[in-house]
């Protein structure tokens, strides 16, 4: 790129790379103008007597995200930890979500109508960013090509937190996620990694425990958020929407689907977990590492 178009090209570039940096203030600017140079196929701008036209899909700019949320399938993310997502986006935290798979080989729906729902969705839970890395479902697998892919995700989207299914699971694809997840964000941030993006490796790793037999570490109070987590998980028409006259059991597939009743079992097992730690509706994690307290005095849940 030795062209006056080329070198105007990476000043503009740097420009950006500079701009996401910044705090303060222009955190709601530089939110949109970066939402604006992600969405456009192209644009132009002068200079002097030459005009120059960017395709931001050939350079991506680095995302700087709160908070990424990394699951298997679409609709994954909203039944585990999407009133999650909502709280800390309502916050002024930047999110995100990083669907493995299509959900190609699911029971009910296309690709496409599952694009449409996760799109509807990712609205209603306010993400910054949704994608689909387009791994093969219901084939997933933990193997040099998937890693890297996820590896790719995370040095651009260079996320502080990052939420990952819990390490064991009925569904294989849950659990090769969980695996897929960790390693992908390990090898971010290995600097001789021959991987476009500069190295990054995520602070924080939690993992959402909505559906394991396990005691969680902590519980997240999505009271407020709880009605926009029910309608981000109703946009799955395809999957969560009974069929006339069958109610239960898809006939064709054999495959049971709690249809009619989940929205009764989501409200269990949010009022579950906020019962444990004393609010309506709460969403379950799990870390590894033991959690840093600073003031014993002001610990929350009471105790007797």
């Amino acid at each position: 790129m030795q062209t006056p178009r080329g070198r105007s090209f990476i000043v503009m570039v740097n420009h950006f790379k500079a701009l996401t940096k910044t705090g303060g203030k222009l955190t709601h600017f530089r939110s949109r103008l970066l939402q604006l140079y992600s969405r456009v196929s192209s644009f132009e701008f002068r200079v002097s007597n030459f005009v120059f036209r960017v395709f931001p899909h050939c350079y991506p700019l680095p995302m700087n995200l709160d908070l990424l949320a990394i699951a298997a399938h679409p609709d994954d993310v909203e039944l585990t930890c999407g009133g999650t997502l909502l709280k800390a986006a309502q916050d002024g935290y930047s999110t995100g979500i990083l669907d493995l798979t299509r959900g190609e080989m699911g029971t009910r729906g296309d690709v496409e109508t599952r694009r449409r729902e996760a799109a509807a969705a990712a609205r209603i839970l306010r993400v910054r960013h949704r994608e689909s890395l387009g791994l093969p479902d219901a084939r997933l697998a933990a193997d040099e090509k998937s890693k890297l892919a996820v590896a790719r995700a995370i040095r651009l989207l260079r996320p502080h937190s990052v939420i990952l299914p819990y390490w064991e699971a009925r569904h294989p694809d849950h659990y090769t996620a969980s695996k897929l997840g960790y390693e992908g964000c390990f090898m971010a941030g290995l600097k001789r990694l021959a991987l476009d993006g500069e190295p990054f490796r995520p602070f924080k790793i939690l993992y959402t425990t909505a559906y394991a037999h396990v005691r969680p570490t902590f519980v997240v109070d999505i009271t407020k958020q709880f009605p926009g987590r029910a309608r981000a998980i109703t946009c799955y028409r395809s999957q969560f929407q009974a069929r006339s006259g069958n109610q239960h059991t898809d006939k064709k597939s054999k495959v049971h689907i709690p249809l009619d009743r989940l929205s009764d079992h989501m409200e269990l097992l949010a009022r579950h977990y906020g019962e444990m730690i004393g609010v309506r509706y709460g969403e379950p994690f799990l870390v590894k590492e033991l959690m840093e307290v600073d003031d014993v005095v002001r610990l929350p849940v009471r105790s007797i």
